[in-house]
This record gives C-alpha cells, sequence and structure tokens, in this order.
C-alpha cells in the first residue's frame, strides 16, 4: 500500500464522523463574531460625542471600516496560503492574540486614531480566525455537506455578531462605552485563545487525505468542474489571477462577495448613525442592527443546506436582489418596527448568498489549493469593506446625505446579482458535473 493510500485511508471525512473538533470550531467562529460585533453599535453611533468625530465628516467616520476591510482582505489572502504551509490552528492562533489589546485601545483611547488602530488588529483578528474556522471544517466535510457546513459556520459567526451588538448596547448604557466595551473583549478575547490552544485540532492532515483521494481516483460521487487552467500545486499568482478573472465563474463569485460587503459596511456605520439621528436609543439600534444579524445568522442554518438541493447560483442572485430591497425599504418608513423588517428582509437576503457564494468557490476549487483559493474570494470580498466604506464616504459627502448611500448600495447588489446570473453557473457537482 502507497504512502498516498495510507493518507488518504487514515482520514474519514463528515461531520457526523468528526463531531466533537465540528463543534469545538463551530463555538470558535461563534467567538470571533462576538469580537466583531462589539465594535458594531457602539463606536458608530458616539463616534462624536465620545471619540471626537467632527459631526458631518462622513470621510472620517468610514475611516475604521477602510482599515479593517483592506486589513482583513489582504489578512485573509495570507492566511489561506499560510494555513497550506504552517497548518490552520497556528493561524488561528495567530488571529486570537493579534485581538488581545484591542479592549485596552478603547477604554484608554485619546481620539479616533486610537480606534482605527484597534480596528487594524480587529481586521488581523478576523482575517486569520473566520478564515480559518470555515477552511477548518471544510477539511473535515463531504463535498455533499458544504453548503450546510459554510451555512452553520456562518449560522454561527453572525448570531454571535448579532448577540455581541446587542449586549454591548446595554454594557455601554450601564457602566459607559468604554467600560462597557472593555469588559466585554475582557472576557471573549482570552477565552478564545486558551479554547482555541487545549482544544482544537489541525485539521490540514484532512484537506491533504481528500488531495490523495483525488489523485488516486478514488474520490466517490459526480465530479466537480474543477478550472483546468491551472497547475496540481499553483503559485500564489496562479491561483490569484484564476479567481480574480482567468475563470470567468471565480470571477463573478469574487465580484459578488466584493460587492455586498457594502451592505455589511452601510450597516456597521451608516445605520447606526441613521438611526440615532433619529432619536432611536444605543439599545433600540442595538436591536435593529441584531435583527438583521440574527435573521443574516440564524437563516444560514436553512440556506447552506438548501443550496446543497437546488444548487448555489439561484441562492447566491436571488439574496443579491433581496438585499437590493432591503436597504432600499429603510427609507421608505420613519417607524422603529418598519426598521426592524427591513431590517430582516436585508439579513434574509445575506443569508441566501453569503454561504452560498463560499460553497460554489469550495466545490470547484481543488483541495490541493482550496485553502488558498477560499483565501482570495474572502480577499475580495472583505476588500469589499474598505471599498465600499470609501465609496459610501464619497457619496454622503458629495450629496452632504447619509440617505444616498442607501441608494448607491441598492443599485450596486442588484447590478451584481445579474452578473453572477449572466456570467457564472451552477457549481455544484451533483446539478452539473463534469463531463469527462
Amino acid at each position: 500500500m502507497s504512502h498516498a493510500e495510507v493518507s488518504y485511508h487514515a482520514y474519514n471525512h463528515g461531520i457526523r464522523d468528526n463531531l466533537n473538533q465540528f463543534l469545538h470550531q463551530l463555538f470558535q467562529v461563534f467567538l470571533v463574531g462576538l469580537t466583531l460585533g462589539m465594535m458594531r453599535t457602539v463606536i458608530p453611533a458616539l463616534a462624536e460625542t465620545e471619540f471626537g468625530v467632527p459631526k458631518g465628516s462622513f470621510v472620517l467616520l468610514m475611516a475604521f471600516v477602510v482599515a479593517f476591510g483592506f486589513v482583513k482582505g489582504a489578512l485573509n489572502f495570507v492566511a489561506g496560503r499560510l494555513s497550506e504551509r504552517m497548518g490552520r490552528k497556528t493561524v488561528l492562533l495567530l488571529g486570537w492574540a493579534a485581538a488581545i489589546p484591542i479592549p485596552f485601545m478603547i477604554l484608554y483611547a485619546p481620539s479616533w486614531n486610537w480606534i482605527v488602530a484597534a480596528t487594524v488588529l480587529l481586521g488581523m483578528n478576523q482575517g486569520f480566525t473566520w478564515s480559518m474556522t470555515q477552511t477548518s471544517k471544510l477539511d473535515l466535510t463531504r463535498a455533499d455537506q458544504r453548503g450546510l457546513t459554510i451555512g452553520l459556520n456562518e449560522f454561527a459567526g453572525y448570531v454571535g455578531v448579532a448577540i455581541a451588538g446587542i449586549i454591548t448596547g446595554y454594557l455601554a448604557t450601564s457602566f459607559g462605552p468604554r467600560m462597557g466595551l472593555f469588559v466585554f473583549g475582557a472576557v471573549v478575547i482570552p477565552s478564545a485563545l486558551v479554547l482555541t490552544a487545549l482544544w482544537v485540532k489541525e485539521t490540514l492532515p484532512w484537506a491533504k487525505a481528500e488531495g490523495a483521494r483525488h489523485a488516486a481516483g478514488k474520490s466517490t460521487g459526480p465530479k466537480p468542474r474543477f478550472p483546468k487552467n491551472i497547475s496540481d500545486t499553483p503559485t500564489t499568482w496562479e491561483v490569484f489571477t484564476l479567481m480574480s478573472w482567468r475563470d470567468k465563474r471565480m470571477a463573478a463569485i469574487s465580484q459578488a462577495g466584493l460587492v455586498e460587503k457594502f451592505v455589511d459596511a452601510l450597516i456597521w456605520v451608516v445605520y447606526p448613525v441613521y438611526l440615532y439621528e433619529r432619536g432611536l436609543s444605543l439599545a433600540h439600534i442595538g436591536w435593529v442592527v441584531g435583527v438583521y444579524g440574527f435573521v443574516w445568522g440564524g437563516s444560514q442554518f436553512f440556506t447552506g443546506k438548501l443550496s446543497d438541493r437546488i444548487g448555489r447560483q439561484k441562492p447566491i442572485v436571488w439574496g443579491m436582489w433581496l438585499c437590493s430591497v432591503g436597504v432600499g425599504m429603510m427609507l421608505l418608513g420613519d417607524q422603529i418596527m418598519w426598521w426592524v423588517a427591513s431590517a430582516a428582509v436585508t439579513g434574509f437576503g445575506m443569508a441566501l448568498l453569503y454561504p452560498n457564494l463560499s460553497a460554489a468557490v469550495a466545490d470547484i476549487a481543488h483541495p490541493n489549493w482550496r485553502g488558498s483559493a477560499i483565501g482570495i474570494y474572502r480577499f475580495w470580498r472583505d476588500t469589499g469593506y474598505g471599498i465600499g466604506a470609501l465609496l459610501l464616504g464619497g457619496v454622503a459627502h458629495m450629496t452632504d446625505s447619509l440617505t444616498s448611500g442607501f441608494w448607491f448600495v441598492a443599485i450596486a447588489m442588484f447590478a451584481s446579482g445579474l452578473i453572477v446570473w449572466v456570467f457564472s453557473d451552477e457549481t455544484h457537482p451533483r446539478l452539473n458535473p463534469a463531463s469527462d
């Protein structure tokens, strides 16, 4: 028996066969979501009063999301490649270590620049940790479970984001903004670091075993439509160009990932300011933004599994267009229940598209370079935070109005969904298998 045969026989793939480690990884991404969520509600709403951002300074207000997006995007790129060399667990540990100073920087911040610097560390944390929890679960599970796997991953993460947004709103009211965020961060981040060190396993051997199985012709089920214009052990540049323009399916998926982050940038920065100006309390803002997060996170439990049955392309396109409707709805009413309903529509649109973009990449990325492909897709996706925030700041500055940003995002989402519809195709191997 050859070494390759030993390697792929030694590891079983599937959620049930790896349930203990799968659950550890799910809890990890929940903690990742809590860390992101602590920066969502309080800081944008109190940027002027607590951190000295001048009223109406849209570009300065967006600066911390721009920093987050570009840093997280770049670190996603790095994380995917590093994880194929150093292992998934090492990259996850590095991500948690980067987050340790964040609560202290918020507590002692003398100016908005400190918040921007803290958000750079948050980008490092999210780029490494969220990428690794997703990649590790894909290592462990079967091809016919990818939609469910990513749906569960994003469900856990964005429920964490939503819960943190609500809890920090109340903590800020009770203890003051800085101390409330400090207490929350000082509990979550060290806990995550310890849990990773003690209980998370390295999953790279599962990915190598899957690659060996494909190489030996022993993989079962429908054959995926892997890109043919790429080598067996590609360079970083090869994978980057494939994801960005050489494969039209991957390019369509990457642009959709980038544009959908315009929605999240809008909800992160513009929603709290827009709602605060209309008289909502921090706690109520936390609920509006939280409903978006809960619906987005909770629905992915179902929408990821749905795509394992009906395919990826339809949910992605429907989700892009539904987000467009939800964002536009925000401006058509002036009561909290209307805003909550609009946030829920947007959240469900995100739930349809979000896990299925990642699942589509995983469908047609070979196990030998899947970590890199996911990292580069996530690079483009999270760079969308930075590009979206810059464009939103520019649009708001030129029109001197926050509402123009809503219409800009609604139009961009509709157009991006159209690109996926026209230029991509179904990636699920069972529904559109390779012919040879």
